[in-house]
């Protein structure tokens, strides 16, 4: 194994970069404040939602609803798509991959670069997909509403 800073490490990931691998990003899953202690007129729905994001566990999806139905507005899955759209721009990163639709569709993938990069960074947690489809979505599925702490 090449030592870190050699040529023959930064050669390795030139070709892994131009070979098409996938590389992880680092997460890092913030210490939560409950949202029941912050009063509704000051937080932030983005902020809110890129918290969500961020506690979802390697290896486990949600949908675009569950988020919006866990912030207490059910009726915005799309603004959370939205939201996931511009996550790239948050420091730190967002585990955006880990949000698909409803139906465990990879609806969002368009906007991870290559059209595989989502399919490639869920298969690395260990989710199956298929056809752009989490499989066994049931299973893999994590509702903030019962993991977290309203």
């Amino acid at each position: 194994m090449a030592k870190k800073g050699s040529s023959d490490h930064r050669s390795s990931a030139r070709e892994q970069v131009r070979d098409g691998a996938v590389q992880e990003p680092a997460f890092v899953r913030l210490k939560r404040v409950p949202l029941r202690d912050t009063p509704a007129d000051k937080r932030d729905f983005f902020a809110d939602v890129m918290d969500v994001v961020r506690q979802i566990p390697r290896g486990r999806v949600t949908s675009y609803g569950a988020i919006a139905r866990y912030l207490g507005a059910a009726r915005s899955a799309r603004i959370v798509g939205y939201c996931m759209n511009n996550s790239h721009t948050v420091k730190p990163k967002v585990p955006a991959h880990r949000v698909v639709n409803s139906s465990g569709l990879l609806t969002g993938k368009h906007h991870f670069g290559p059209e595989d990069r989502m399919r490639k960074l869920l298969e690395r947690e260990g989710v199956k997909v298929k056809d752009d489809q989490v499989v066994d979505f049931a299973r893999r599925f994590w509702d903030p509403a019962s993991e977290l702490d309203l």
